[in-house]
Order: structure tokens, then C-alpha cells, then sequence
């Protein structure tokens, strides 16, 4: 995630998407959004028969989004949860294909084969896990991020007051409930002795037992903040029962747990497609390390004139990692780490408009530092959507993390916090990055299927990516220098994740490929490689592959029309589209953009 994030139609063995509170001051409202069309209104009817059919099974990731009526509730980790996942998901995709045998409208026909194709991912994927991975989860993540969804400005006070419910269900004290932490255990101990069913990875299981007591602090301080009363005695159970699971985790499952974390091919595959990347890895690998090669021939370039820009001493000016590190001695303290990244921002918004790449809202992008905990459940930059559903004003949030805790010693990130960095991370996570791409969703009155069902890291990250790269000309040289970095990290990742899992490096050479060829601290490169090998096997391929097929798009785009060709427009075209995935977003452009541009 980062992964930033991900779909409601998680597969049941991984744990919810990080979900984080929103900005300190509450946000500004949005403009009221246009009136859907009819075709919109008619697809979201629709896109209940899926909706309901995935979100019981994760109403945390659900309630994230805005879906009303599962605030108070929790993962569902009872008996056989993943044969009846798979149940809902047949059901609601056998419905699905009955409605679009009789859908005559064209842009509601592709809304449900997004949905179709979603409801046969989410049954492959708890297929393959089923059939490959001990079901041991990190229950005092799942509860920190699920409370944590709901403990936030951006959500209503009579919604934040559900968390005591929520917290309650996931103790056992409410009507009806087991602990989360006691079903957790039920499913693992169903499954033991289970021939060829692979233990979770040692790196996992090690971080879970470092991250408790980060977790138990973290919830305490959100209930606190928000003055909900009523809650010591669910907190005194849940400090309990987390320290309690975590024991029996260091005590009988960190024993078994695996050493090697590649993941079966077939499995891998799938994690591959599940996040949007459709092409065999070996081309993957294939293209990446062009794409590294070419970057770091540009970053050699740039690299004397930045540092003859900024005056760096440096033994070699050539020796684009020395410049990296040099420009990192600008340290920007914790206390004006976000006031320096504000000005940046309030800096862009109007590059963008003078330079015709995107329409920008005028209201401001929030951001702000991520808590200890945040950080523990998501050890880098990351969005966090508003509400896609029902929103009434509330806006996405950039968050900044200080560290990686699980890096012990070496937790310090030292990527973010100088400010030669604040250009190109604000531009992904900010504008015209993923804050504009999500706001644009929302105002635009994108139909679900587009939003919610559509949603990968292809879709998503190709977008933020492409928006750096857009940026980077009206970047000061520095700027441009990291910007360049971050597009080296994006090829590193293309390259190291598939070879990590299909066995064709080891984690010390990934290691010095970050650090040494790509600059990054000891920490960033720690969260980095428990990314590619725990967190979300294939997720970091995203970036470059989804990169990748907006720059073709765009290329035959402009050849099409010649002198005709309008950024602006384009670009806009491409956020209209919500989260459509490449091929569809291609159709899209070929089929409405291009003609309409050609009439004008």
C-alpha cells in the first residue's frame, strides 16, 4: 500500500488496507457535485447487488468508503468464512451476468463487466490463498486500522461514536460477537498439520509482536482524542487480548514461520493481475531494468548541475547517489517538516494552472505527519481517500510518515524530511496526483463500478506516477534530481519484486540495489523489501507498469492528432474516467476522446 490502499474485495488471509484519521482542522466543504447522470444512478443501483455481497465479509474497508450501515461491525474471521466469501461472490456475479445479458446502455455494459471481473478475482484470490497459506493474520493491525477508519475529523461525530461498537465487537462485548483475536486463533488451529500450506513469513510474524504495544497506544490515544466515553473497559480487554494473541503468536507460530518468502507462481501470478499488471513478469523485469538503466544515465547527467546549483561538496559531482546524500543534510526538524511540504504545495497548485496540465480545485490539500502507529501499519508516504460514498465535503489526506519502527535502530527515514523531496512527493500523493485524481471521483460523480470496483494500483499509481513526471519540468534542478530518484525506486521495484518472489535474487543484493544504487536510507529500503516479500507481493510493480501505459496512451494520442493534441484536455479526459483500467481507459480515449477532439 502501500500501498496507499486497496479494494473492498480484499482476499480474507490479507489484512485490510491501512486506513489513517484525516487532517487536524476539519476540511473545507466541496462543491456540490453535478446531478449523476441516469446511466450513473442506474450503475450504482446495480453495484449494491456486489457491494452487499463483499462488504459484510469487510465492513472495516467498507465503512472506509462511506457505505452506511457498518460502521459497528468487523471482519468476518468466523467458521468457513472463506467457503462463503466465495458463496456471496458466485451469487452476486451469477446476478450480475444475468443483468448484463439485458443492459442495453454501453457505459453501464462496462460497468458491470468491471464488476463481474472484480466479483471473479475476489473468488480466485480466496481460492489460491485457501489453497496455499496458513490463515494467520495480524489481529492487532486489523483492529488499530479498522478503529482508526473511523476515528478521524473527516468522519461525522455520530459516526466516530459507532467506534466504541466496533471496539466492543472486536473484544467480544458485544451482542453476538467473539474476540477477534480468539476467532484469528480458531482458523490457524483449523488449519495445522494442513500438508503444504505455507506458515506466514518470520519477517511478518517478527514485526507483529515488535508493532503490539505501538497498536494498543495508538487506539487508546484516538479514543481519547475524540472523548469517547464509556470505552476503558473494551480497552482494558482488547490491551489483553492483543498481548495475549501476540504471546501465542511468539510462542507457536513464530517457531513455524517461514524464512523463504517467495510465494507458489501460481499465487504470484495472481497478485500480479489481482493489482492491475497484465503482462508476464519476465517482460516486466525485462522493461524495468531498460527503464533503470535510462533513468540512471539521466540522473549521472544532472547530477554536476545540481551540484553546482546548490553547492554541494561532493568528491565526485557525477556520482548521482553522493548528490542524493548530499542534498539530505538539508534537513527539514519534525516541527517544520509539514509547514515546509505546505509551501511546496501552495507553490504547485498554481504551476499547474499556468501550465495548462490539470483543472485544480481551488480549496487546499491536507496533509500532516503520520502517528507512531500509522507508521507501524504503513512505513511510508500514503494517501487516505475520503469517503466515495455519501460525501458530503470531506477530503483525501496526505500523510507523511517520521520512521519505519520496524527498522529498530535504523528507523529514521531520511528520504523525505529535506527539501529537495517535497516537490515530487507532494505531486504524487497531492496534485495533480492522487488528492486531485480522488477529489475529481468524487466532484465528477464517477460511477462505483469506476471507483470502488475498478480500484488497483494500476489504475491508481500510473496515474500519480504520470502526474510527477508532468510536473517535472517546472521543478527546480533539485526537485528534478528527486523526481528522477523516485523514478529510478519505480524501475528498482518492477525489477526486485518479481525477482525476489520468483527466487532470481536475494533480499542483501535487493538491499544494495536500494541504497547503494538507488540512495535510499537503510529504513526506506527495509519497508521497501518487506513490501515486495510480506506487506503486498506484486503491489510495487504497479507504479512503473501502470506509468507505462498511460505514456503509451498518450503517445498515440498526440500522434492521432497531430498539432491538435490539448494536455489539458486530455488529462482531464482521463480523470472523467474514474479508475478505469488501461485497456478500457484506451477504448475510452480512442473511441470518445480522440473523435470529439478531431470535431473541434
Amino acid at each position: 500500500m502501500k500501498p496507499l490502499v486497496l479494494a473492498v474485495a480484499l482476499a480474507l488471509a490479507v489484512p485490510p488496507t491501512v486506513i489513517g484519521t484525516a487532517a487536524a482542522a476539519p476540511a473545507p466543504a466541496s462543491p456540490a457535485a453535478p446531478a449523476a447522470p441516469a446511466w450513473v444512478v442506474h450503475s450504482n443501483e446495480l453495484a449494491q447487488i456486489l457491494l452487499q455481497a463483499q462488504a459484510p465479509f469487510q465492513p472495516e474497508m467498507a465503512s472506509f468508503f462511506g457505505v452506511p450501515g457498518y460502521d459497528d461491525k468487523t471482519v468476518d474471521l468466523g467458521q468457513d468464512n472463506a467457503r462463503r466469501y466465495r458463496a456471496a461472490l458466485e451469487q452476486a456475479r451469477t446476478r450480475l451476468r444475468a443483468k448484463l445479458q439485458v443492459e442495453r446502455d454501453p457505459n453501464v455494459r462496462q460497468d458491470l463487466e468491471i464488476m463481474i471481473a472484480a466479483a471473479e478475482r475476489g473468488i480466485e484470490g480466496s481460492t489460491l490463498n485457501e489453497q496455499h497459506l496458513m490463515p494467520w493474520v495480524d489481529v492487532p493491525q486489523i483492529v488499530f486500522s479498522g478503529l482508526n477508519g473511523l476515528l478521524s475529523d473527516q468522519v461525522p461525530a455520530e459516526r466516530r461514536a459507532r467506534a466504541l461498537d466496533r471496539l466492543k465487537a472486536y473484544v467480544g462485548q458485544a451482542p453476538g460477537t467473539q474476540p477477534l483475536a480468539t476467532l484469528a486463533r480458531q482458523r490457524y488451529a483449523e488449519k495445522s498439520g494442513t500438508p503444504d500450506l505455507l506458515q506466514p513469513t518470520k519477517i511478518e510474524v517478527e514485526q507483529a509482536i515488535a508493532n503490539v504495544d505501538t497498536y494498543i497506544d495508538g487506539i487508546g490515544t484516538l479514543f481519547a482524542k475524540y472523548g469517547i466515553e464509556g470505552a476503558d473497559a473494551a480497552l482494558a480487554a482488547l490491551s489483553t487480548q492483543m498481548k495475549d494473541y501476540i504471546a501465542w503468536t511468539r510462542e507457536d507460530v513464530l517457531a513455524q514461520a517461514r524464512t523463504d518468502t517467495r510465494l507458489p507462481a501460481g499465487l504470484y501470478a495472481f497478485q500480479l493481475k489481482d493489482v492491475g499488471v497484465d503482462i508476464d513478469p519476465a517482460l516486466l523485469v525485462q522493461r524495468a531494468q531498460l527503464e533503470y538503466m535510462e533513468t540512471r544515465a539521466a540522473m549521472r547527467q544532472l547530477a554536476p548541475l545540481v551540484a553546482r546549483d546548490k553547492r554541494l561538496e561532493v568528491a565526485d559531482p557525477n556520482d548521482y547517489v553522493a548528490v542524493i546524500r548530499a542534498l539530505k543534510q538539508d534537513t527539514i526538524g519534525n516541527d517544520r517538516l509539514e509547514s515546509h511540504y505546505r509551501g511546496v504545495i501552495d507553490a504547485i497548485d498554481p504551476i499547474i494552472r499556468e501550465q495548462g496540465i490539470v483543472d485544480v480545485p481551488q480549496r487546499p490539500l491536507q496533509m500532516r505527519l503520520g502517528s507512531a502507529a500509522e507508521s507501524a501499519a504503513s512505513p511510508a508516504p500514503h494517501y487516505l481517500p475520503a469517503p466515495l460514498v455519501g460525501n458530503t465535503g470531506q477530503q483525501g489526506t496526505f500523510v507523511l510518515p517520521l520512521g519505519n519502527p520496524a527498522s529498530g535502530e535504523k528507523a529514521q527515514y531520511d528520504d523525505f524530511n529535506f527539501g529537495s523531496a517535497a516537490w515530487t512527493l507532494s505531486a504524487h500523493e497531492g496534485r495533480p496526483g492522487h488528492d486531485l485524481q480522488f477529489a475529481a471521483m468524487v466532484e465528477r460523480g464517477i460511477s462505483l463500478a469506476r471507483t470502488l470496483f475498478a480500484f488497483n494500483s494500476v489504475n491508481v499509481e500510473g496515474w500519480a506516477l504520470y502526474a510527477e513526471a508532468e510536473m517535472v519540468p517546472f521543478e527546480p534542478l533539485d526537485g528534478q534530481m528527486i523526481a528522477l530518484q523516485f523514478r529510478l525506486l519505480r524501475a528498482a521495484r518492477a525489477m526486485l519484486d518479481p525477482m525476489l518472489n520468483l527466487g532470481q535474487t536475494d533480499r542483501e543484493q535487493a538491499r544494495r540495489v536500494l541504497v547503494d544504487g538507488v540512495g535510499l536510507s537503510e529504513a526506506m529500503a527495509a519497508q521497501e523489501l518487506d513490501r515486495y516479500t510480506v506487506r503486498s507481493p506484486g503491489q510495487a510493480c504497479s507504479y512503473f507498469y501502470g506509468y507505462t501505459r498511460i505514456l503509451e496512451l498518450r503517445m498515440q494520442t498526440e500522434l492521432a492528432l497531430g498539432g491538435a493534441f490539448d494536455r489539458l484536455a486530455f488529462n482531464n479526459f482521463l480523470l472523467d474516467q474514474g479508475l478505469l483500467p488501461p485497456d478500457q481507459l484506451a477504448t475510452a480515449v480512442n473511441e470518445v476522446f480522440i473523435p470529439a477532439q478531431r470535431r473541434k
